[in-house]
């Protein structure tokens, strides 16, 4: 029930943008039911995708695996050890007091870059030698390419790909694979031969910006009602971006089509197997077999919660002006389409292939210039696959853990339910007290998110994606990223056909090699290096030379170090940053940038992006 009912809703963010942005009122029901639905619809598709996502022994779900080790050695106590099935280990601590242990030492350690000594989060060392060098801070900075730079702080390490402990090495080789082709040798090869004109933007950054270099004014080429002034735009210029973020573009659509070919390859006659198949005959998995003596939550139930959350969904989009009802079917049937591909490769690696940047992409052709629309769109075509990975991992916890799965799916709609009122009337109370909410006039309430996601409307909604990756647009090659991703699996599996024998070729994972890659930005370059360091130490060092030690320890002190930062975050943010306590500025705070690289965004010539108002400028 946690787990459903944690977290901000998505769907927040279109009702706050619609209010706050766009001065248009949402009816107090409808919000409430816009939140509910985004999520039930998801939970509808979970039950329907069991079969697949579940029940198999090889969909693993890594991350649970973490909650597991954490489950039992919290409620087994100093006595654990006395249980194991190696009496003969040589590491008889017992894994309660390793997690204390574990979690005190991380919670005294991340007071230093947490508060302290911030710039060991991200510390470009080489950078620092000469920080005005503009080459070593594009190449050396987090914020640029992160070459040589260093990490000491697990937060920083899970930000955007997850704890490394939990990621199979092979699923990491392949992470390292994509982020050397993409971040250190296509984009500094596309940065200094000026495709696309890049060398007037910095060499990493998630903003855009015109055509010589300036940070891009959005309102500019807007009319009053948020839609685009077409005059207004053909004056100012198309939007540009940074080469890597263009290039981030490329592999979301590449890691699209090539997990959906990667799946028929390697994974149809699987699925098709397990679509005849039921949790009593699927013998092989002792998991399965136990759970078989509960009684299941019929298919049934879930297809009636998702017609019923649908029906409700279509006339929250009609009458509260959100979106055409009839587009919800497109929404809904890309993220029923996807969400099988999309588990296969998150339950065996942690990894997920995000539908976002599809889901934006498809409404800003369907539905163009419709801000509203476009996010509305997203909403119902990405959050509903994401909850409904959500609700099969804890589908999957479940089955780990011998919990009834009629009490899992009771529980998880009572907390879905909830939520979402919660979340409803908070926003609701927040944005009708709080003066200037959401805007620079209250520094307190600035909403980065809501204004990022009222940035993404007018971008993907009044701009579109035709202007920005179609015909005659400077980013129009990157469409061929398509064709490109839905061939890349093709030779693989026609290798592994003639040489079966050839262990290493079943690794080879472009899905998970693209989507990752795709998190640049915002996911810094800087990350990866530490995060693969890490990974390479636990999960092929520990695992060959230290195995006992890993299947004892590993994903507990993975447990305790998100357990030790989360606590001691909640400590500083309450006792100190909320009181308006700020650590003395010193060298170890980073500077402007946080790496001590005040250069890393910086554009070739040294120059730091700035804005130019208005179109006359």
């Amino acid at each position: 029930m946690a787990s459903a009912a944690g977290g901000t809703a998505y769907a927040i963010g279109v009702i706050t943008i619609k209010r706050l942005f766009y001065k248009r009122s949402i009816n107090y029901g409808v919000g409430i039911l816009f939140v509910i639905t985004s999520h039930t619809l998801g939970y509808g598709m979970a039950g329907i995708m069991r079969r697949f996502l579940v029940w198999p022994a090889a969909m693993i779900w890594p991350a649970n695996l973490i909650s597991c080790a954490l489950f039992r050695t919290l409620h087994s106590g100093n006595d654990d050890n006395m249980q194991e099935e190696n009496n003969n280990s040589r590491w008889t601590m017992s894994r309660f007091r390793f997690f204390f242990l574990a979690f005190l030492c991380q919670f005294l350690w991340y007071w230093f870059p947490g508060y302290i000594f911030p710039i060991l989060s991200l510390f470009s060392w080489i950078c620092v030698i000469k920080p005005d060098n503009i080459l070593l801070s594009q190449l050396t900075g987090v914020n640029g390419l992160g070459l040589g730079s260093l990490e000491l702080d697990w937060n920083a390490w899970v930000s955007f790909l997850g704890s490394p402990i939990i990621v199979p090495f092979w699923a990491q080789i392949n992470i390292m694979i994509g982020f050397v082709i993409l971040a250190w040798i296509m984009t500094p090869a596309a940065y200094y031969t000026n495709l696309w004109g890049a060398k007037a933007f910095p060499m990493v950054s998630t903003r855009v910006f015109t055509e010589d270099g300036y940070c891009y004014n959005i309102k500019s080429v807007l009319n009053s009602q948020n839609r685009l002034n077409e005059t207004a735009y053909n004056t100012y210029g198309e939007m540009r971006m940074t080469v890597i973020f263009a290039f981030s573009y490329g592999a979301s659509f590449a890691a699209i089509a090539a997990v959906i070919v990667h799946t028929i390859l390697f994974n149809g006659k699987t699925i098709v197997k397990q679509f005849r198949s039921s949790l009593k005959n699927t013998n092989e998995d002792i998991h399965a077999k136990l759970m078989s003596y509960y009684s299941d939550a019929p298919e049934w139930w879930y297809i009636i919660l998702f017609v019923v959350a649908f029906v409700i969904a279509a006339l929250v989009c009609h009458f509260g002006e959100l979106m055409p009802w009839y587009f919800l079917f497109l929404a809904v049937a890309s993220a029923f389409l996807l969400l099988l591909p999309t588990g296969i490769v998150l339950a065996v690696s942690n990894q997920g292939i995000g539908l976002n940047v599809i889901a934006e992409f498809i409404a800003g052709v369907a539905i163009p210039g419709d801000p509203l629309a476009n996010v509305t769109f997203k909403t119902y075509g990405y959050i509903t696959q994401a909850q409904a990975l959500t609700l099969i991992s804890d589908l999957k916890l479940g089955h780990y853990m011998k919990i009834p799965p009629r009490a899992m799916f009771i529980t998880q709609l009572v907390g879905t339910i909830i939520a979402g009122i919660i979340n409803y009337a908070t926003a609701d109370y927040l944005m009708t007290t709080i003066p200037n909410i959401c805007t620079e006039r209250n520094l307190r309430w600035t909403c980065p998110n809501a204004n990022t996601f009222y940035s993404a409307s007018i971008i993907w909604g009044a701009i579109g994606p035709v202007k920005m990756f179609g015909k005659g647009s400077t980013y129009s090659s990157l469409l061929y990223a398509f064709l490109i991703g839905a061939f890349l699996p093709i030779p693989v599996w026609f290798l592994l056909r003639k040489f079966p024998n050839a262990a290493w070729l079943k690794h080879v994972h472009f899905p998970i090699m693209l989507s990752a890659t795709a998190m640049m930005p915002p996911a810094p370059p800087g990350n990866y290096p530490s995060w693969l360091f890490v990974g390479f130490f636990f999960n092929f060092v520990l695992v060959r030379y230290a195995h006992s030690w890993w299947k004892r320890y590993a994903y507990v002190f993975s447990a305790a170090m998100d357990c030790g930062v989360a606590i001691c975050g909640l400590v500083i943010f309450f006792a100190l940053q909320h009181n308006e306590i700020e650590f003395p500025t010193w060298w170890g705070t980073g500077g402007d940038t946080g790496d001590g690289c005040p250069l890393s965004h910086a554009n070739y010539s040294g120059i730091l992006p700035s804005s130019r108002s208005t179109v006359s400028d």
